[in-house]
Protein backbone atom coordinates (compact mmCIF):
# COMPACT_ATOMS: atom_id res chain seq x y z
CA UNK A 1 0.00 0.00 0.00
CA UNK A 2 1.25 3.25 -0.40
CA UNK A 3 -1.33 6.61 1.10
CA UNK A 4 -0.76 10.10 2.23
CA UNK A 5 -1.38 10.70 5.41
CA UNK A 6 -4.24 13.27 4.73
CA UNK A 7 -6.29 10.27 2.81
CA UNK A 8 -5.64 7.92 5.67
CA UNK A 9 -6.68 10.56 8.15
CA UNK A 10 -10.05 11.03 6.09
CA UNK A 11 -10.41 7.50 5.70
CA UNK A 12 -10.27 6.93 9.31
CA UNK A 13 -12.39 9.89 10.75
CA UNK A 14 -9.45 12.13 12.29
CA UNK A 15 -10.69 14.48 15.26
CA UNK A 16 -7.59 16.27 15.69
CA UNK A 17 -6.09 18.75 12.88
CA UNK A 18 -3.70 16.93 11.00
CA UNK A 19 -2.80 19.27 8.32
CA UNK A 20 1.10 19.72 9.02
CA UNK A 21 1.66 16.13 8.17
CA UNK A 22 -0.72 15.69 5.51
CA UNK A 23 1.61 14.62 2.49
CA UNK A 24 3.66 11.96 5.16
CA UNK A 25 3.66 8.96 2.92
CA UNK A 26 2.90 6.00 4.76
CA UNK A 27 3.55 2.20 2.83
CA UNK A 28 2.21 -0.09 5.37
CA UNK A 29 0.78 -0.98 8.54
CA UNK A 30 1.51 -2.88 12.03
CA UNK A 31 0.13 -3.00 15.13
CA UNK A 32 3.10 -4.80 16.76
CA UNK A 33 6.20 -2.42 17.05
CA UNK A 34 8.60 -5.38 16.70
CA UNK A 35 7.28 -6.23 12.93
CA UNK A 36 6.57 -2.24 11.77
CA UNK A 37 9.03 -1.42 8.76
CA UNK A 38 10.10 1.62 7.74
CA UNK A 39 7.63 3.76 6.48
CA UNK A 40 4.95 2.21 8.63
CA UNK A 41 2.20 3.52 10.27
CA UNK A 42 1.82 2.49 13.43
CA UNK A 43 -2.19 0.96 14.82
CA UNK A 44 -1.69 1.07 18.77
CA UNK A 45 -4.25 -1.65 20.21
CA UNK A 46 -5.44 -2.80 23.63
CA UNK A 47 -5.00 -6.29 24.70
CA UNK A 48 -2.96 -7.90 27.13
CA UNK A 49 -1.33 -4.03 27.27
CA UNK A 50 -1.86 -1.04 25.73
CA UNK A 51 -0.24 -0.82 22.36
CA UNK A 52 0.41 3.02 22.67
CA UNK A 53 3.23 2.21 25.43
CA UNK A 54 5.22 0.75 22.29
CA UNK A 55 4.96 3.75 19.94
CA UNK A 56 8.41 4.95 20.95
CA UNK A 57 9.31 1.51 19.73
CA UNK A 58 7.59 1.78 16.79
CA UNK A 59 9.59 5.11 15.96
CA UNK A 60 12.87 3.35 16.78
CA UNK A 61 11.75 1.01 13.95
CA UNK A 62 11.04 3.56 11.18
CA UNK A 63 7.12 4.49 11.60
CA UNK A 64 6.54 8.04 10.42
CA UNK A 65 3.00 8.08 11.72
CA UNK A 66 0.41 6.73 14.32
CA UNK A 67 -2.51 6.34 15.27
CA UNK A 68 -3.89 7.62 18.37
CA UNK A 69 -6.74 6.93 21.11
CA UNK A 70 -8.34 10.36 21.86
CA UNK A 71 -8.87 9.83 25.55
CA UNK A 72 -5.16 9.28 25.89
CA UNK A 73 -4.03 12.40 26.78
CA UNK A 74 0.00 12.31 26.18
CA UNK A 75 0.40 11.76 22.28
CA UNK A 76 3.88 12.29 21.11
CA UNK A 77 5.20 15.01 20.30
CA UNK A 78 6.84 16.97 17.38
CA UNK A 79 4.81 13.40 15.47
CA UNK A 80 2.48 12.34 12.86
CA UNK A 81 -0.22 11.41 15.03
CA UNK A 82 -3.90 10.73 13.66
CA UNK A 83 -6.46 10.96 16.50
CA UNK A 84 -9.87 8.33 16.61
CA UNK A 85 -12.34 7.40 18.98
CA UNK A 86 -11.41 3.84 18.83
CA UNK A 87 -7.93 2.69 17.07
CA UNK A 88 -9.22 -0.88 16.64
CA UNK A 89 -11.98 0.57 14.31
CA UNK A 90 -9.80 3.14 12.84
CA UNK A 91 -7.60 0.11 11.14
CA UNK A 92 -11.11 -1.64 9.97
CA UNK A 93 -12.52 1.54 8.78
CA UNK A 94 -8.88 1.85 7.26
CA UNK A 95 -8.72 -1.41 5.62
CA UNK A 96 -12.73 -1.03 4.22
CA UNK A 97 -11.33 2.06 2.61
CA UNK A 98 -8.12 0.65 0.59
CA UNK A 99 -10.38 -2.29 0.15
CA UNK A 100 -12.74 -0.54 -2.22
CA UNK A 101 -9.83 1.79 -3.20
CA UNK A 102 -8.02 -1.55 -5.05
CA UNK A 103 -11.03 -3.12 -5.80
CA UNK A 104 -10.44 -6.98 -6.11
CA UNK A 105 -12.50 -10.55 -6.26
CA UNK A 106 -13.01 -11.25 -2.88
CA UNK A 107 -12.88 -14.92 -1.78
CA UNK A 108 -13.38 -15.50 1.75
CA UNK A 109 -13.03 -18.64 3.18
CA UNK A 110 -14.78 -20.28 6.81
CA UNK A 111 -14.91 -23.90 7.78
CA UNK A 112 -14.49 -26.03 11.52
CA UNK A 113 -11.24 -27.80 9.72
CA UNK A 114 -9.20 -27.44 6.48
CA UNK A 115 -9.83 -23.78 6.00
CA UNK A 116 -6.37 -22.53 6.40
CA UNK A 117 -5.25 -25.37 3.67
CA UNK A 118 -8.28 -24.47 1.26
CA UNK A 119 -7.01 -20.59 1.77
CA UNK A 120 -3.61 -21.80 0.47
CA UNK A 121 -4.82 -24.09 -2.09
CA UNK A 122 -7.42 -21.54 -3.43
CA UNK A 123 -5.01 -18.81 -4.24
CA UNK A 124 -2.37 -21.22 -5.44
CA UNK A 125 -4.99 -21.86 -8.22
CA UNK A 126 -6.09 -18.09 -8.78
CA UNK A 127 -2.48 -17.14 -9.04
CA UNK A 128 -2.00 -19.23 -12.10
CA UNK A 129 -3.87 -16.56 -13.87
CA UNK A 130 -4.16 -13.39 -11.45
CA UNK A 131 -2.22 -11.32 -8.85
CA UNK A 132 -3.31 -12.68 -5.70
CA UNK A 133 -2.76 -11.33 -2.00
CA UNK A 134 -3.85 -14.14 0.87
CA UNK A 135 -4.31 -14.56 4.78
CA UNK A 136 -0.91 -14.76 6.19
CA UNK A 137 -0.56 -17.70 8.69
CA UNK A 138 -3.82 -17.34 10.79
CA UNK A 139 -3.99 -14.02 10.13
CA UNK A 140 -8.07 -14.45 10.36
CA UNK A 141 -10.03 -12.38 13.38
CA UNK A 142 -11.47 -8.51 13.44
CA UNK A 143 -7.73 -7.68 13.56
CA UNK A 144 -6.29 -9.84 11.01
CA UNK A 145 -8.85 -9.41 8.57
CA UNK A 146 -8.26 -5.76 8.06
CA UNK A 147 -4.30 -6.62 8.12
CA UNK A 148 -4.74 -8.75 5.23
CA UNK A 149 -6.40 -6.61 3.46
CA UNK A 150 -3.97 -3.09 3.86
CA UNK A 151 -1.10 -5.70 2.83
CA UNK A 152 -2.49 -5.84 -0.63
CA UNK A 153 -0.03 -4.55 -3.27
CA UNK A 154 -1.67 -1.81 -6.04
CA UNK A 155 -2.28 -4.31 -8.74
CA UNK A 156 -3.67 -7.22 -6.26
CA UNK A 157 -6.99 -8.44 -8.26
CA UNK A 158 -7.61 -11.32 -6.05
CA UNK A 159 -7.73 -11.51 -1.99
CA UNK A 160 -8.07 -14.75 -0.59
CA UNK A 161 -9.13 -14.07 2.93
CA UNK A 162 -9.56 -16.53 6.02
CA UNK A 163 -11.86 -16.01 8.67
CA UNK A 164 -12.44 -17.52 12.28
CA UNK A 165 -15.01 -17.46 14.33
CA UNK A 166 -15.45 -18.32 17.95
CA UNK A 167 -18.64 -16.82 19.23
CA UNK A 168 -21.68 -15.80 17.22
CA UNK A 169 -21.59 -12.74 15.10
CA UNK A 170 -17.66 -12.99 14.62
CA UNK A 171 -18.41 -13.97 10.63
CA UNK A 172 -21.04 -11.92 10.36
CA UNK A 173 -18.74 -8.42 11.13
CA UNK A 174 -16.11 -9.95 8.98
CA UNK A 175 -18.00 -11.13 6.06
CA UNK A 176 -19.73 -7.86 5.85
CA UNK A 177 -16.03 -5.86 6.30
CA UNK A 178 -14.72 -7.47 3.09
CA UNK A 179 -18.33 -8.41 1.00
CA UNK A 180 -17.05 -11.41 -0.69
CA UNK A 181 -17.32 -12.08 -4.34
CA UNK A 182 -17.17 -16.24 -3.21
CA UNK A 183 -17.90 -17.27 0.28
CA UNK A 184 -16.56 -20.82 0.96
CA UNK A 185 -17.37 -23.03 4.45
CA UNK A 186 -15.09 -26.24 3.88
CA UNK A 187 -17.21 -28.23 6.82
CA UNK A 188 -19.47 -28.08 10.02
CA UNK A 189 -17.44 -30.08 13.00
CA UNK A 190 -17.45 -30.01 16.64
CA UNK A 191 -15.17 -27.01 16.94
CA UNK A 192 -15.55 -24.11 19.79
CA UNK A 193 -18.58 -26.73 20.55
CA UNK A 194 -18.28 -25.02 24.19
CA UNK A 195 -19.27 -21.77 23.38
CA UNK A 196 -22.40 -22.90 20.86
CA UNK A 197 -23.28 -26.28 22.09
CA UNK A 198 -24.80 -28.15 19.16
CA UNK A 199 -23.45 -28.26 15.79
CA UNK A 200 -26.61 -26.88 14.25
CA UNK A 201 -25.73 -23.68 16.12
CA UNK A 202 -22.03 -23.89 14.95
CA UNK A 203 -23.76 -24.18 11.17
CA UNK A 204 -25.45 -20.93 11.79
CA UNK A 205 -22.87 -19.00 12.53
CA UNK A 206 -21.08 -20.50 9.91
CA UNK A 207 -23.42 -19.43 7.12
CA UNK A 208 -22.76 -16.17 8.73
CA UNK A 209 -20.08 -15.64 6.33
CA UNK A 210 -23.05 -15.28 3.26
CA UNK A 211 -23.93 -11.72 5.11
CA UNK A 212 -21.79 -9.93 3.43
CA UNK A 213 -21.73 -11.89 -0.41
CA UNK A 214 -22.94 -9.60 -2.48
CA UNK A 215 -25.88 -10.37 -4.45
CA UNK A 216 -24.79 -11.59 -6.99
CA UNK A 217 -21.53 -13.68 -5.29
CA UNK A 218 -21.33 -17.44 -5.25
CA UNK A 219 -21.47 -19.25 -2.09
CA UNK A 220 -19.16 -22.30 -2.62
CA UNK A 221 -20.22 -24.96 0.43
CA UNK A 222 -19.18 -29.19 1.41
CA UNK A 223 -22.76 -30.56 -0.25
CA UNK A 224 -21.92 -33.73 2.06
CA UNK A 225 -22.48 -31.80 4.86
CA UNK A 226 -26.89 -32.09 5.57
CA UNK A 227 -26.78 -28.76 8.07
CA UNK A 228 -25.38 -27.21 5.17
CA UNK A 229 -27.61 -28.14 2.42
CA UNK A 230 -30.56 -26.90 4.72
CA UNK A 231 -28.99 -23.80 5.18
CA UNK A 232 -27.89 -22.72 1.86
CA UNK A 233 -31.92 -23.33 0.61
CA UNK A 234 -33.16 -20.23 1.73
CA UNK A 235 -30.03 -18.25 0.17
CA UNK A 236 -30.65 -16.46 -2.78
CA UNK A 237 -26.92 -16.22 -4.43
CA UNK A 238 -26.08 -18.78 -6.77
CA UNK A 239 -24.56 -21.96 -5.13
CA UNK A 240 -21.68 -24.53 -5.96
CA UNK A 241 -21.20 -27.39 -4.10
CA UNK A 242 -18.28 -30.25 -4.01
CA UNK A 243 -17.66 -33.02 -2.05
CA UNK A 244 -17.29 -37.09 -2.45
CA UNK A 245 -20.99 -37.77 -2.95
CA UNK A 246 -22.09 -37.79 -6.62
CA UNK A 247 -24.96 -35.04 -5.94
CA UNK A 248 -22.51 -32.33 -5.68
CA UNK A 249 -21.97 -30.22 -8.38
CA UNK A 250 -17.87 -30.89 -8.34
CA UNK A 251 -17.11 -34.60 -6.95
CA UNK A 252 -13.77 -36.48 -6.80
CA UNK A 253 -13.35 -40.19 -8.30
CA UNK A 254 -10.73 -42.59 -8.42
CA UNK A 255 -8.59 -41.64 -4.81
CA UNK A 256 -5.02 -43.25 -4.65
CA UNK A 257 -3.45 -41.93 -1.37
CA UNK A 258 0.72 -42.47 -0.24
CA UNK A 259 1.94 -41.37 2.41
CA UNK A 260 3.20 -37.64 1.12
CA UNK A 261 0.62 -37.37 -2.08
CA UNK A 262 -3.05 -37.60 -2.51
CA UNK A 263 -4.14 -37.77 -6.11
CA UNK A 264 -7.73 -38.04 -7.22
CA UNK A 265 -10.35 -36.71 -10.54
CA UNK A 266 -12.83 -34.78 -10.71
CA UNK A 267 -16.31 -35.13 -12.86
CA UNK A 268 -15.64 -31.83 -14.53
CA UNK A 269 -12.45 -32.80 -16.12
CA UNK A 270 -12.82 -36.66 -16.17
CA UNK A 271 -9.38 -36.88 -17.67
CA UNK A 272 -7.07 -34.98 -15.74
CA UNK A 273 -5.56 -36.18 -12.47
CA UNK A 274 -5.40 -33.69 -9.69
CA UNK A 275 -2.53 -34.17 -6.99
CA UNK A 276 -1.67 -32.90 -3.79
CA UNK A 277 1.57 -33.20 -1.20
CA UNK A 278 -0.69 -34.13 1.30
CA UNK A 279 -2.20 -37.22 2.46
CA UNK A 280 -5.43 -37.63 3.04
CA UNK A 281 -9.16 -38.09 2.07
CA UNK A 282 -10.09 -35.38 3.89
CA UNK A 283 -7.87 -32.87 2.42
CA UNK A 284 -9.34 -33.64 -1.34
CA UNK A 285 -12.41 -32.02 -0.10
CA UNK A 286 -10.09 -28.95 0.53
CA UNK A 287 -8.89 -29.23 -2.80
CA UNK A 288 -12.05 -29.70 -4.62
CA UNK A 289 -13.32 -26.48 -3.21
CA UNK A 290 -10.74 -24.64 -4.86
CA UNK A 291 -11.12 -26.22 -8.16
CA UNK A 292 -15.01 -25.20 -7.88
CA UNK A 293 -13.24 -21.28 -7.29
CA UNK A 294 -11.18 -22.50 -10.63
CA UNK A 295 -14.59 -23.60 -12.55
CA UNK A 296 -15.79 -20.26 -10.96
CA UNK A 297 -12.96 -17.92 -12.39
CA UNK A 298 -12.52 -19.67 -15.57
CA UNK A 299 -8.73 -21.31 -14.58
CA UNK A 300 -7.36 -23.81 -17.01
CA UNK A 301 -7.60 -27.15 -15.41
CA UNK A 302 -3.74 -27.74 -16.54
CA UNK A 303 -2.82 -24.25 -14.40
CA UNK A 304 -4.78 -25.65 -11.73
CA UNK A 305 -3.28 -29.16 -11.56
CA UNK A 306 -0.16 -27.38 -11.64
CA UNK A 307 -1.19 -25.35 -8.49
CA UNK A 308 -2.32 -28.10 -6.61
CA UNK A 309 0.34 -30.48 -7.17
CA UNK A 310 2.98 -27.41 -5.70
CA UNK A 311 1.12 -25.50 -3.57
CA UNK A 312 2.82 -23.63 -0.79
CA UNK A 313 1.20 -24.49 2.81
CA UNK A 314 1.24 -22.95 5.86
CA UNK A 315 3.33 -24.54 8.26
CA UNK A 316 1.93 -27.23 10.67
CA UNK A 317 -0.88 -28.56 9.00
CA UNK A 318 0.06 -32.09 8.30
CA UNK A 319 3.53 -31.47 7.41
CA UNK A 320 5.76 -34.80 7.01
CA UNK A 321 9.27 -33.73 8.65
CA UNK A 322 12.34 -35.68 9.22
CA UNK A 323 13.02 -36.71 12.53
CA UNK A 324 16.95 -36.73 14.15
CA UNK A 325 16.25 -40.64 14.74
CA UNK A 326 15.94 -41.15 11.21
CA UNK A 327 12.03 -41.24 11.69
CA UNK A 328 9.07 -39.22 9.64
CA UNK A 329 7.30 -36.89 11.83
CA UNK A 330 3.52 -36.32 10.57
CA UNK A 331 3.13 -32.75 12.31
CA UNK A 332 -0.48 -31.28 12.81
CA UNK A 333 0.07 -29.57 16.31
CA UNK A 334 -1.68 -26.29 15.67
CA UNK A 335 -5.49 -26.92 16.30
CA UNK A 336 -7.36 -30.29 16.56
CA UNK A 337 -11.39 -30.90 16.87
CA UNK A 338 -12.84 -34.58 16.81
CA UNK A 339 -13.43 -34.20 12.77
CA UNK A 340 -9.71 -33.44 12.09
CA UNK A 341 -7.97 -35.72 14.57
CA UNK A 342 -10.40 -38.90 13.22
CA UNK A 343 -9.55 -37.99 9.59
CA UNK A 344 -5.57 -37.83 10.13
CA UNK A 345 -5.30 -40.87 12.48
CA UNK A 346 -7.31 -42.66 9.76
CA UNK A 347 -4.94 -41.88 7.10
CA UNK A 348 -2.03 -42.27 9.04
CA UNK A 349 -2.75 -45.75 9.57
CA UNK A 350 -2.95 -46.40 6.14
CA UNK A 351 0.77 -45.09 5.45
CA UNK A 352 3.37 -47.44 4.26
CA UNK A 353 5.72 -48.34 6.78
CA UNK A 354 8.87 -50.29 7.30
CA UNK A 355 9.52 -50.26 11.65
CA UNK A 356 6.37 -48.73 13.62
CA UNK A 357 3.24 -46.41 13.85
CA UNK A 358 2.98 -44.16 17.21
CA UNK A 359 0.85 -41.75 17.46
CA UNK A 360 1.06 -38.54 20.15
CA UNK A 361 -2.25 -36.60 21.05
CA UNK A 362 -3.01 -33.63 22.68
CA UNK A 363 -6.23 -32.43 24.81
CA UNK A 364 -8.78 -31.15 21.82
CA UNK A 365 -9.74 -27.38 23.40
CA UNK A 366 -13.10 -26.16 23.15
CA UNK A 367 -15.41 -28.71 23.58
CA UNK A 368 -17.30 -27.67 27.00
CA UNK A 369 -19.23 -30.76 28.88
CA UNK A 370 -19.09 -32.95 25.41
CA UNK A 371 -15.12 -32.73 26.44
CA UNK A 372 -14.01 -35.84 27.70
CA UNK A 373 -17.20 -38.20 25.74
CA UNK A 374 -15.75 -36.59 22.12
CA UNK A 375 -11.92 -37.61 23.56
CA UNK A 376 -13.40 -41.18 24.47
CA UNK A 377 -14.69 -41.08 20.75
CA UNK A 378 -10.95 -40.93 19.24
CA UNK A 379 -10.80 -44.64 20.11
CA UNK A 380 -12.82 -45.95 16.95
CA UNK A 381 -10.24 -44.41 14.55
CA UNK A 382 -7.26 -45.85 16.40
CA UNK A 383 -6.46 -49.58 14.97
CA UNK A 384 -4.43 -51.03 17.55
CA UNK A 385 -3.48 -53.57 14.82
CA UNK A 386 -1.33 -50.59 13.54
CA UNK A 387 -0.15 -48.63 16.36
CA UNK A 388 2.88 -49.62 18.53
CA UNK A 389 1.74 -47.70 21.28
CA UNK A 390 0.09 -44.60 21.71
CA UNK A 391 0.92 -41.17 23.83
CA UNK A 392 -1.64 -38.83 25.35
CA UNK A 393 -1.22 -35.53 26.78
CA UNK A 394 -3.52 -33.47 29.01
CA UNK A 395 -6.34 -34.34 31.49
CA UNK A 396 -9.21 -34.94 28.72
CA UNK A 397 -7.47 -37.95 27.23
CA UNK A 398 -7.78 -39.92 30.08
CA UNK A 399 -10.91 -40.84 28.81
CA UNK A 400 -9.53 -42.06 25.66
CA UNK A 401 -7.09 -44.04 27.68
CA UNK A 402 -9.61 -45.44 29.50
CA UNK A 403 -11.91 -46.47 26.07
CA UNK A 404 -8.72 -47.83 24.50
CA UNK A 405 -7.98 -50.11 27.26
CA UNK A 406 -11.29 -51.25 27.24
CA UNK A 407 -11.26 -52.07 23.70
CA UNK A 408 -7.84 -53.33 23.72
CA UNK A 409 -5.83 -53.89 26.80
CA UNK A 410 -3.24 -54.91 24.67
CA UNK A 411 -2.59 -51.80 23.13
CA UNK A 412 0.54 -49.84 24.94
CA UNK A 413 -1.13 -46.37 25.82
CA UNK A 414 0.67 -43.83 28.05
CA UNK A 415 -0.63 -40.37 29.62
CA UNK A 416 1.24 -37.47 30.28
CA UNK A 417 0.25 -34.36 31.77
CA UNK A 418 1.04 -31.24 29.77
CA UNK A 419 3.27 -29.81 32.34
CA UNK A 420 5.32 -33.07 31.33
CA UNK A 421 6.19 -32.59 27.35
CA UNK A 422 9.96 -32.92 28.33
CA UNK A 423 9.35 -36.16 29.91
CA UNK A 424 7.36 -37.46 27.07
CA UNK A 425 10.01 -36.14 24.35
CA UNK A 426 12.93 -38.53 26.00
CA UNK A 427 10.67 -41.10 26.19
CA UNK A 428 9.93 -40.87 22.82
CA UNK A 429 13.09 -40.07 21.66
CA UNK A 430 14.44 -43.86 23.36
CA UNK A 431 11.77 -46.18 21.26
CA UNK A 432 12.04 -43.92 17.65
CA UNK A 433 14.17 -45.40 15.13
CA UNK A 434 14.89 -43.96 11.53
CA UNK A 435 12.36 -46.51 9.73
CA UNK A 436 9.57 -45.50 12.39
CA UNK A 437 6.80 -42.88 11.71
CA UNK A 438 5.04 -40.51 14.45
CA UNK A 439 1.79 -38.29 14.48
CA UNK A 440 1.99 -35.51 16.61
CA UNK A 441 -1.59 -34.21 16.83
CA UNK A 442 -3.23 -31.66 19.23
CA UNK A 443 -4.82 -28.26 19.90
CA UNK A 444 -1.94 -25.31 20.06
CA UNK A 445 -2.91 -24.35 23.24
CA UNK A 446 -1.31 -27.86 24.53
CA UNK A 447 2.29 -26.95 22.72
CA UNK A 448 2.83 -30.39 20.85
CA UNK A 449 5.26 -27.88 19.20
CA UNK A 450 7.78 -28.55 22.07
CA UNK A 451 7.75 -32.02 21.23
CA UNK A 452 8.30 -31.94 17.64
CA UNK A 453 11.17 -29.68 18.17
CA UNK A 454 12.63 -31.91 20.15
CA UNK A 455 12.43 -34.76 17.88
CA UNK A 456 12.87 -33.08 14.42
CA UNK A 457 16.21 -32.74 12.51
CA UNK A 458 17.37 -29.06 13.60
CA UNK A 459 19.78 -29.32 10.09
CA UNK A 460 16.12 -28.98 8.21
CA UNK A 461 15.19 -25.88 9.69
Amino acid sequence: MKMQLAEIARAVGAINDFDQWRDVSVTSVAFDSRHLQPGGLFIPLNGEQDGHKFVQSAIDHGAVATLWAKDLATAPADFPVIQVADSLKALQALAQYYLLKIYPRVVAITGSNGKTTTKDMVAAVLATQFNVTKTNANFNNEIGVPMTVLSMEPNTEMLVVEMGMDRPGQLDFLSNLVKPDVAIVTMIGEAHIEFFGTRDKIADAKLEITHGLNDDGIFVYNGDEPLLRERAADLPQRQVTFGQQGTNDLFSKDIQGEATSTSFKANQWPDTTFTIPMLGTYNVNNALAALAVASVYRIRPENAQKALANVDLTENRAEWLPGKQGESILSDVYNSNPTAAKEVLLAFSQTPVKGKRYVVLGDMLELGKQADAMHASLSTAIDPTKMAKVFLVGPHMEALQRALAKDDPNLAVAHYATTELEQLSQDLEAVLTNDDQILLKGSHGIHLEQVLAALKDSSEN
